[in-house]
């Protein structure tokens, strides 16, 4: 919103420029003129163009709001108050209001009201009613009180979006944990439960070869071994998946994912030879992250460093992660030769790509959020992966 209100200001000035220059006296009158022009066109579209970038140093420095008004102001008394330069003016407390909440709307109203005021008992024919007169202050006051409203209706937007981020969270972590006691119990179904009628069907062959007339005790002998095979695979098969279900049940167990992902990082650079070196970062300690959530972490995490060792031939792979803010941010960069431009899943899931298209699955599947493409370097690609501290603190029995 702020860039709109810098781009309104540009084809006000624009617009009003040439009837500024013309109404200027010759001279260093103009030179003044001119060179307000430059400036509040410069400082405009800078701000326009780079908000991102410059809107902090905005809000920082009240100050230099104030020197781009007296900037202004010049212009207007060349201008004139009746040119389209005057609806620049309505445009400083509408952005402080946005800027710096009510108090600076009032102190920018204030100044501008009264900046327009002045220039109009400085005319020599001054407007012939109070109302003409007051018009555009009073524009600015309610300009201010504008750009205020809007920006606490943005704040409560913001937490509520926040809010209702942090409820997809925690709904997303709950379903990947149902989705992974499903698949377990599937397993069970496939493994243990197929291992255990294979037991049973070799028992009763057993008991039939035994029970026989003439018992062949070599045949016995087999049977007897296969039974003991059996049976013990299936203990094997069970204990495994009773500890996965027991671990996800248990609010009590975790995992650490920072030491779980240093020593993914580690295996991954002796197998294959690729320098890789992992760091945490952020100053605050890492919650205990579940079992289920912290494995689709860790394979996207390892899918992402594969995938740059398989079709980027970097020289190098960076690992990352730690907390920021209220992010469990992790980050995989390699300096290899990066991803097309254009390229989009839907591309690759057509050509049969499907390692990038797996990694924003399981990041959605977490509810977290994946961005893949160059980030801050020059080259290469970087996948960062950011989920909410607050889907952790969902309980998990």
């Amino acid at each position: 919103m702020c860039r709109q209100v810098f781009g309104f200001r540009l084809a006000m000035i624009a617009l009003a420029t040439p009837t500024a220059l013309l109404n200027a006296n010759d001279g260093l009158p103009t030179r003044l003129v001119g060179a307000a022009v430059v400036v509040t066109f410069m400082t405009s579209y800078v701000l326009f163009r780079d908000w991102e970038r410059f809107g902090p140093l905005l809000l920082r420095h009240p100050t230099l709001l104030g020197a781009d008004t007296l900037f202004g102001a010049l212009l207007l008394i060349s201008a004139g108050p009746d040119s389209t330069l005057a609806y620049v003016s309505v445009c400083t407390p509408l952005l402080a209001g946005l800027v710096y909440g009510w108090r600076g709307a009032a102190v920018f109203a204030s100044l501008q009201a009264l900046l327009l005021l002045l220039i109009h008992a400085a005319q020599e024919n001054p407007a012939p009613g109070l109302a003409e007169s007051t018009l555009l202050p009073g524009l600015c006051v309610i300009a201010g009180a504008v750009g205020s409203s809007l920006r606490n209706l943005m704040f409560r937007f913001g937490a509520a979006t926040h809010a209702l981020t942090t409820v997809q969270a925690r709904l997303a972590v709950t379903e990947a944990v149902s989705a992974e006691r499903a698949r377990l119990a599937r397993e069970m179904h496939d493994s243990v439960a197929k291992t255990l009628h294979g037991v049973a069907l070799a028992a009763d062959g057993l008991a039939t070869s035994a029970g026989a007339d003439r018992m062949d005790a070599a045949l016995v002998k087999q049977q007897a071994e296969f039974v003991a095979r059996s049976a013990r695979r299936a203990a094997a098969e069970s204990r495994e998946l009773l500890a996965d279900l027991r671990h996800d049940s248990d609010p009590d167990h975790t995992t650490d994912v920072l030491v779980e992902l240093a020593a993914r990082t580690r295996d991954f650079s002796s197998r294959t030879g690729l320098p890789a070196v992992y760091r945490p970062t952020g100053e605050e300690a890492v919650p205990p992250v579940p079992p289920a959530v912290a494995r689709q972490l860790l394979t996207i995490a390892s899918e992402a460093m594969e995938n740059a060792h398989r079709h980027a031939r970097p020289t190098r792979v960076d690992v990352r992660a730690g907390v920021h803010g209220d992010l469990l941010r992790i980050s995989v960069y390699d300096d290899g030769r990066g991803l097309p431009p254009g390229t989009t899943l839907e591309q690759l899931r057509r050509a049969g790509h499907f390692g990038l298209v797996g990694m924003v699955e399981r990041a959605a599947s977490v509810g977290a959020r994946i961005r893949i493409g160059r980030g801050s370097h020059p080259r290469g690609t970087e996948v960062r992966l950011e989920l909410p501290l607050a889907a952790l603190t969902t309980p998990h029995a």
